[in-house]
């Protein structure tokens, strides 16, 4: 069985809700005929314009973050059950930007899968190492490690529910991009994890694996060749509609 591709956008904060509106309605023509799924994960005070703004088309809606509770005293935070209710169908966990500024951990990223699967929505789970940790030759075992404590009693029926964005931090809005193999072969490593987490056939055919780091229109389809590579989590080229849609088309 063939993984489908995802291409998902990461807004972080960026966009009104007039500009959330117009730059959906310049996107969807645009990816209409995409031979890959579509998200937008948009700041929260955009959700409900984007989820109103993407009905009857090919675009899904994700929110950037979401807690582990049900409610309770969490000032900032935003519920599972907050971001059903308005429509969203996906939630990014455990980006590098929440683990590095935010004191985001390996067991509050898994508590977050946990909490948003319990509600139906479906994860965007974000690993990778920091410049640091590959400069130390350490990215297979961080990234080996992010991924297990990220699963952490995450049943077999959930892996479809689950798309892993490998998301090397020295990447992330730097300009700079790892090379495709590169990025192909930490790929590979987190694959070989979630087979030995739960079966080979299981990380072949149902493990969706994204890269995260910098990518876009000009190196989207040379990193979309490789073939552990199942998509991407684009950040600033999502921003824009074209930008945006020539990498959900990288295979044109």
């Amino acid at each position: 069985m063939a993984r489908k591709p995802i291409i998902a956008g990461n807004w972080k904060m960026n966009n009104t809700i007039a500009q959330t509106k117009a730059l959906v309605a310049d996107l969807i023509p645009l990816v209409k005929d995409a031979n890959c799924d579509v998200v937008i994960c948009t700041p929260y005070t955009d959700l409900a314009a984007a989820v109103e703004a993407t009905k009857g088309s090919n675009i899904h809606v994700g929110a950037e973050n979401v807690h582990w509770a049900e409610k309770g005293a969490f000032t900032g935070e935003i519920s599972a059950d907050m971001l059903k209710e308005l429509g969203v169908e996906y939630v990014i966990v455990g980006h590098s930007e929440r683990r590095t500024y935010f004191g985001e951990t390996d067991q509050t990223v898994n508590a977050r899968v946990k909490a948003a699967l319990s509600r139906g929505l479906k994860v965007i789970l974000c690993v990778g190492e920091t410049l640091a940790e590959r400069e130390a030759g350490v990215t297979a075992e961080v990234v080996t490690r992010q991924t297990k404590a990220a699963f952490e009693g995450i049943d077999n029926d959930e892996l479809d529910n689950i798309v892993i964005a490998y998301e090397p931090v020295w990447a992330i809005g730097t300009g700079k991009t790892a090379t495709a193999q590169d990025a192909n072969d930490t790929i590979k490593i987190i694959r070989d994890c979630m087979a030995e987490l739960y079966c080979p056939k299981c990380a072949e055919n149902r493990v969706r694996i994204q890269y995260g780091g910098s990518m876009n229109a000009k190196n989207a389809k040379e990193l979309m060749a490789m073939p552990e590579i199942d998509g991407g989590l684009i950040g600033g080229a999502s921003l824009k509609a074209e930008d945006f849609a020539k990498v959900v088309g990288f295979d044109k």
